[in-house]
């Protein structure tokens, strides 16, 4: 299984879009970037399925580009007027060559999931890296109208439980990727979380 950043080269502001190669072809987020779709036809011309950890702006504006250029399968845990495949929390996927579990992780977004391998988390925003808020460990902010930090702490915790031992490699929806020790990357940033403190200094 191969992990292609699509959108590194972005020069305005976008999610971390992820394909996926080797065994099932799948984009894990769609981005905002114009030419994601060029971008995609370097690796691949067979892209089967995409899978959305949620549908805020910088996650989603060029999935209609996505689905014109290849016809995928179209996997969101909400309602989308483009998508194939409900997810449901506890269900298993295919992305590439490994199942990943659907762990419901809600406080950035109402409709936010995580996608859990034996190896590998794709995470979206509910845990990063590094984010220029903070590095080895950071998560989703929670200061806009919808958003919960108690609720994003519940689903850093149960993150936790659903995450199998040896996950190596973390590609999260802002900041770099990370390969080591995914578990204490996700117990630093909910230690952050649990003292309440503005993630930004005008939160």
């Amino acid at each position: 299984m191969e992990v292609h950043h699509v959108t590194e080269e972005a020069d305005t502001f976008t999610c971390n879009a992820f394909l996926v190669t080797g065994g099932r072809t799948t984009l894990v987020d769609a981005g905002a970037m114009d030419g994601v779709v060029d971008v995609i036809r370097e690796h691949t011309d067979d892209l089967e399925a995409v899978v959305l950890t949620h549908q805020h702006g910088d996650h989603v504006a060029e999935i209609e580009a996505v689905v014109d250029a290849f016809d995928p399968a179209v996997y969101a845990y909400a309602d989308h007027p483009l998508r194939t495949e409900a997810l449901e929390a506890g269900e298993t996927v295919r992305i590439g060559d490994e199942d990943f579990e659907v762990v419901y992780t809600p406080g950035h977004a109402d409709d936010h999931v995580s996608l859990v391998s034996a190896t590998t988390l794709f995470s979206g925003d509910v845990i990063v890296h590094d984010d220029g808020a903070f590095d080895y460990g950071s998560f989703g902010r929670t200061d806009m109208p919808g958003q919960s930090r108690e609720t994003l702490i519940e689903s850093l915790q149960h993150l936790l439980d659903r995450l199998p031992e040896g996950v190596e490699h973390l590609y999260a929806g802002h900041g770099e990727v990370f390969h080591g020790d995914v578990k204490d990357v996700i117990e630093t940033a909910l230690e952050r979380a649990e003292k309440r403190e503005p993630k930004y200094p005008d939160e």
